[in-house]
């Protein structure tokens, strides 16, 4: 394997192409090019390699396996005519780079945005995402997530589904505009984050099975299809696949970390220290060592072993998401507490805990699942937890795609952004939300008929927990993930910039207001405390050295009068009294003005469905006009 940068794949040398390939299932395998085959030299352990003559970068290939079926390479690096067509040659060296700078962003101050490139604009592609980074940079976003883009069938479809890991879909550009939208957001001090999916290979167009069977495992069950291997015969290649995918991202795109789907079903045997989760995370970060590399997690059991180093007994990833918190705010939202909502009250005490201590449930009993959920995370920092209120998911669950603020009145949304921008966790928006997106967010995947028949039945029958939509008149209203018009009514109008001006202004204001030293991320839990100040209303309070505290005041309910406040969090820091530094009820926010919570006769009222800022300012500093954050 001389001259060769990774150890599976086509890779151009000076005197031809290298192929590499595993495929244990086949006495023979050959490269075709422009209907010539070429034999590639069988290697221990089920590989074939060998040095093709012509062929450069841009040759289109095929593998022929046992002087039978055409199939493309499982690690090719782009797929021009879709996971069913052949293969292209690719040099990823070729682009020069511009951010030789760049070293990443931690935890600490992040805010993440999530972002389907296919709808994020009206071209859906790269060039056209890249166009719009200044604009988010100056929104107060430094951390995108991109939703998965390995190549996948048909001309549209949310990137869970695919089946060429190393192949940036073809649907929004070639490699190179991928790597162009990576140094663009570089330069706008934006890091960039890609979803992976490492639990299952979509239906369509997976072709892993031909060249070794052992891919996949039936010891183990999913969701969305069969299980990968990675843990019994022949399981050290599969390891080594999905390690070198990792590890491909973040050298050859530069990007700054990794998001980890459904990890609860990525099937280790292995201790925790040899375990594929941790392997990744180790392969990820050693692709980078110059660079901050950040992996988090999708876990619905939501364990904090994922977030633990290594030496502490963990898999060494960064962070979490935060289902609790998303779950408590849309009971909070809607009032509805069906399927898995059911063990939320969305009451500030909820609230109040996820500011301290990221999960509500760290093992106790849960409901829904009649089991235990969650284990002890009381010792994880703040900033693991990502904190969201909006995501493809669960936008996606609300059956005819409504976001947040399309299910309750503008003051409570703007109270909601509020706290969720603002908790000690790191935030996370849903792309649109920061100017409360007309466009819809509905389940949308293009398949062959008989597939997307048996999509549709799926998406019917997983919906149904709810029993809200049960009905056959709401069912016959979900839309169709295979009909096109789904999928262009989910691309964003940035047009609403404008005409949703105060809803995107109060987001501005909140992330500028966010990153504004002291910030809203104290060191650890015991520098957040909170109180319940009646049935929907709450504070919570931030404190910092010299006497820098801040206070959110929530009140998610009517107005709340209180003509004795017993709540030492209420009172100010040493020689200092509560001055506004934002109020979501703000007239330039489409609120009805500002009314300070704290009253001349000592009392305190909280205006219904607001949230506001308080900071404390020296008595003789007090300014004489409250100033706007922007």
């Amino acid at each position: 394997m001389d001259g060769r940068r990774y150890p599976i794949g086509a890779e151009p040398q000076s005197n031809g192409v290298h192929f590499r390939v595993w495929a244990p299932n086949c006495q023979q395998c050959a490269v075709v090019i422009e209907g010539v085959d070429h034999d590639l030299t069988p290697e221990p352990n089920g590989y074939f390699a060998g040095l093709v003559h012509p062929a450069e970068a841009g040759t289109i290939y095929q593998f022929r396996l046992d002087q039978k079926q055409l199939v493309p390479d499982p690690a090719s690096r782009f797929q021009p005519e879709g996971p069913h067509g052949p293969s292209q040659v690719i040099d990823g060296g070729r682009y020069r780079w511009s951010d030789a700078g760049w070293k990443g962003r931690t935890l600490h101050g992040l805010v993440l945005y999530e972002m389907h490139i296919g709808t994020f604009t009206a071209e859906g592609t790269w060039a056209a995402a890249a166009a719009e980074l200044a604009e988010l940079a100056s929104l107060g976003i430094n951390c995108v997530e991109i939703m998965p883009i390995a190549d996948f069938a048909g001309t549209f479809g949310w990137g869970y589904d695919g089946v060429n890991l190393f192949a940036p879909t073809r649907l929004y550009g070639v490699p190179d505009d991928a790597r162009r939208f990576v140094d663009t957001a570089h330069a706008h001090g934006i890091s960039v984050i890609l979803d992976v999916v490492y639990n299952h290979l979509g239906p369509d167009g997976n072709y892993l099975a031909l060249f070794a069977s052992d891919y996949f495992t039936d010891r183990y069950a999913t969701d969305w299809g069969a299980a990968l291997n990675f843990d019994g015969p022949n399981a050290d290649a599969v390891r080594d696949f999905f390690r070198l995918n990792a590890a491909y991202w973040i050298d050859e795109f530069h990007l700054d970390g990794l998001r980890l789907d459904a990890t609860q079903n990525i099937y280790d045997s292995a201790p925790i220290h040899g375990h594929i989760i941790t392997q990744i995370a180790q392969a990820a970060r050693a692709a980078a060592p110059e660079r901050t590399i950040l992996l988090i997690a999708e876990n619905e059991p939501q364990d904090p072993a994922l977030c633990r180093d290594v030496s502490a007994g963990g898999y060494g990833l960064d962070a979490v998401w935060n289902d609790d918190f998303h779950h408590s705010a849309m009971v909070s939202i809607t009032g509805h507490r069906e399927a898995y909502y059911q063990d939320y009250l969305g009451q500030p005490q909820e609230f109040i805990t996820a500011a301290k201590y990221g999960y509500l449930y760290q093992g106790q009993w849960y409901g829904w699942q009649e089991q235990r959920r969650g284990q002890p995370g009381l010792d994880l920092p703040a900033p693991a937890f990502i904190n969201f209120i909006q995501n493809h998911d669960q936008i996606a669950n609300s059956c005819r795609g409504k976001r947040v603020h399309q299910q309750c009145s503008p003051a409570r949304f703007r109270a909601m952004t509020a706290l969720a921008l603002l908790l000690p966790g790191t935030p996370m928006l849903f792309q649109g939300q920061e100017f409360a997106a007309s466009s819809p967010f509905f389940y949308f995947a293009d398949h062959h008929a008989e597939l997307a028949a048996m999509i549709e039945e799926g998406r019917i029958k997983f919906l149904s927990q709810f029993p809200s939509l049960a009905d056959r008149e709401i069912m016959a209203q979900i839309a169709s993930p295979h009909d096109a018009t789904t999928f262009r009514r989910c691309k964003l109008d940035f047009s609403e910039r404008v005409s949703h001006c105060a809803e995107y202004q109060l987001t501005k204001d909140l992330l500028k207001l966010r990153q504004t030293p002291p910030g809203f991320q104290p060191l650890n839990a015991r520098h957040v405390d909170g109180a319940v100040l009646g049935d929907r209303a709450f504070a919570i309070r931030y404190f910092f050295e010299n006497g820098q505290d801040r206070l959110l005041v929530v009140n998610l309910g009517l107005d709340l009068k209180l003509t004795t406040v017993p709540e030492p969090l209420l009172a100010p820091p040493i020689q200092r009294q509560w001055s506004v530094m934002l109020s979501t009820d703000d007239s330039s926010y489409g609120g009805n003005g500002v009314r300070p919570p704290e009253e001349a006769s000592g009392g305190w009222f909280l205006t219904g469905e607001s949230a506001v800022v308080l900071e404390g300012l020296d008595r003789e500093h007090q300014p004489k006009e409250r100033e706007h954050p922007s």
